[in-house]
């Protein structure tokens, strides 16, 4: 590489989703809707756990109301940006806001993950050991369980993070993606980013393990007790509670799986933008709906408030 064509680089430039001038006012209002949408089913979904704790205190409602909480992160730390980019001139993002766009993703998706695993977890608790459950998953255990979950993504995020510092980039620092993702950004490296995807590779693809690992585990003796059951209200319940899960749990570690932990992704360029929206923008927008649609404790509470204003 050529040391002339890089940059102690302090900002990129976001090329979006599009150039053409007739899909940008469409394209605007569709991923401005699915914004609101997001924020308002994650954050309503966040204030209803918090206010109704009577009703919806369970330790599967403290997961369900964090991870939530890190979708609405998810979508706060990109979709502004990409929003304002529609109508933007020179679609500029400061080196560090990059870093800060990237930190809070890799924090969201990481807390996602582990918090998926927990829901698996309070799952097979209750349902394989119902008579231990309220030792087992004490408040106690919850808390310390969410408080590692976003220990351990503040650390990955962190050390991402400080990865990418050791790179230095084109002078062209054109990213070809409508947020600062890590794979845009090796390309754009003059320094071999085999140690950054390594990185990603180790953490991502130990957090992903763990996490499908622990669902699938849980996944076999669940059914097990399930058909097991005698009656059907009983098995109707936990099997429209596990499908929900379920469901939730192999899209989102499906898109990452297929994202990042693959042999050369740095090469795959033409995937990035598809598998990101899918994961940034498609996935928060559906947790509230596959939680909350299937979910008759959480609907009944919505009744009630609805019934009471």
């Amino acid at each position: 590489m050529i040391e002339d064509n890089c940059s102690l680089t302090t900002e990129f430039i976001l090329t979006g989703f599009t150039d053409h001038p007739e899909l940008r006012t469409l394209l605007f209002l569709v991923l401005l809707t699915i914004y609101l949408i997001t924020m308002v089913g994650n954050l309503g979904l966040v204030a209803l756990i918090f206010t109704e704790q009577r009703r919806l205190h369970t330790p599967m409602y403290i997961f369900l109301g964090n991870l939530a909480l890190m979708d609405s992160c998810c979508s706060c730390a990109i979709t502004p940006k990409m929003l304002q980019n529609f109508y933007s001139k020179d679609r500029i993002i400061s080196l560090y806001d990059c870093m800060a766009q990237f930190y809070f993703l890799c924090l969201a998706e990481t807390a996602d993950s582990f918090l998926l695993a927990a829901m698996a977890y309070d799952c097979f608790v209750a349902i394989c050991n119902p008579l231990q459950y309220h030792t087992m998953m004490s408040k106690k255990h919850c808390i310390q369980m969410v408080a590692g979950v976003y220990i351990a993504g503040n650390m990955t995020s962190m050390i991402h993070v400080g990865f990418l510092f050791r790179l230095t980039f084109h002078r062209s620092h054109q990213i070809n993606h409508f947020f600062c993702d890590v794979l845009p950004l090796y390309r754009l490296s003059c320094v071999d980013p085999f140690i950054n995807e390594l990185m990603i590779f180790i953490f991502g693809g130990l957090i992903q393990i763990f996490t499908v690992v622990t669902v699938l585990i849980s996944y076999v003796f669940i059914p097990l007790t399930v058909f097991t059951m005698k009656s059907n209200k009983g098995r109707g319940k936990a099997l429209s509670t596990c499908a929900s899960h379920f469901l939730s749990v192999s899209i989102f570690c499906g898109s990452l799986l297929f994202m990042y932990i693959q042999p050369n992704p740095v090469k795959e360029e033409d995937k990035d933008i598809p598998i990101a929206i899918f994961y940034t923008l498609v996935i928060p927008l559906l947790n509230p709906c596959i939680y909350s649609l299937r979910n008759k404790e959480v609907i009944n509470v919505m009744k009630k408030i609805m019934k009471m204003s």
